[in-house]
């Protein structure tokens, strides 16, 4: 039986990834910073990259599903020998290269960095490495964006946009991600390489939002605003603490289109994501 060993088993991807390495016949070695309960084909460490838990020596794959920048720091100097490596990244690595907040520059040029040493790193020790960088992640109701969009919508009943909030967008599916993940351990054409992993439709941000707001329960309305209307009810918003993360990069996104090419991961590994068709219990319920 082929063993692999789990890094973010309890995340938004790493969960239904964890489901389907059993249903394809791994046995997993899943690392948590709580305990759980050990199962067939399935044992939990406690721990995480700052402290962690003696490892299994050998295993034939690693698969990380949390931060890549944590994650390329412990590969670096880690003794685990494992001949597959496959990482999440993101598309921030190149959507955030040239924002106009700092911070968010700061975010782009880390995992920049990490793809980097992950790569150099698994090539110094003959192992195949891969980084998949997905869109925007949902289905879980703990993604940073479109959950927060819901939760405010619950609570206001409705949603403000600016006008002209038209860029594309790819919303992914997490099920999505974690089918590749798999499917991308067992793929020699993946190795080495670094592949975008977008949803299977591209939408405007404005209709994206839309969808959101029309699966909840109730469903919420949208309100589009004039730019200076909406630039002040965000300031107003943040003042109270209701809009943190809304920053004005954020807002300037909303207008161009950010879409990356599926076809390199679904030529090398079959990837074949879903058209967004979001559901109430893909976001966090109303309070």
């Amino acid at each position: 039986m082929r063993h692999v060993l789990l890094f973010g088993a309890t995340g938004q991807v790493g969960a239904p990834a964890l489901t389907r390495l059993r249903a394809n016949g791994w046995r997993v070695t899943a690392l948590s910073r709580a305990p759980h309960a050990d199962a067939p084909g399935l044992g939990w460490l406690q721990g995480e990259f700052d402290r962690m838990p003696p490892l299994p020596a050998e295993v034939d794959a690693i698969l990380s599903c949390g931060p890549l920048d944590a994650f390329a720091r412990w590969y670096d100097g880690a003794r685990v020998v494992a001949p597959r490596v496959v990482a999440f990244g993101s598309t921030s690595v190149v959507v955030k290269q040239h924002s106009c907040d700092a911070a968010e520059r700061d975010v782009a040029q880390r995992l920049c960095r990490a793809e980097d040493s992950l790569m150099s790193a698994a090539r110094a020790r003959g192992a195949a490495a891969t980084v998949l960088r997905p869109t925007l992640v949902y289905g879980s109701a703990r993604d940073a964006t479109l959950s927060r969009i819901a939760m405010l919508a619950h609570r206001l009943r409705w949603f403000p946009l600016p006008r002209r909030a038209t860029g594309l967008r790819q919303p992914v599916h997490v099920d999505d991600l974690a089918d590749a993940a798999v499917d991308c351990l067992a793929a020699p054409l993946a190795h080495d390489l670094t592949f975008d992993l977008p949803g299977g439709e591209t939408l405007p941000y404005r209709d994206m939002v839309r969808r959101v707001l029309g699966a909840l329960e109730p469903p919420a309305r949208l309100l589009e605003l004039p730019l200076p209307v909406f630039a002040w009810l965000l300031r107003l918003a943040r003042s109270r603490g209701v809009a943190a993360g809304y920053g004005d990069a954020m807002v300037e996104r909303m207008r161009r289109d950010l879409v990356f090419d599926a076809a390199p991961a679904r030529e090398a590994f079959g990837y074949a994501p879903r058209a967004f068709q979001p559901t109430a219990r893909m976001f966090p319920p109303r309070r």
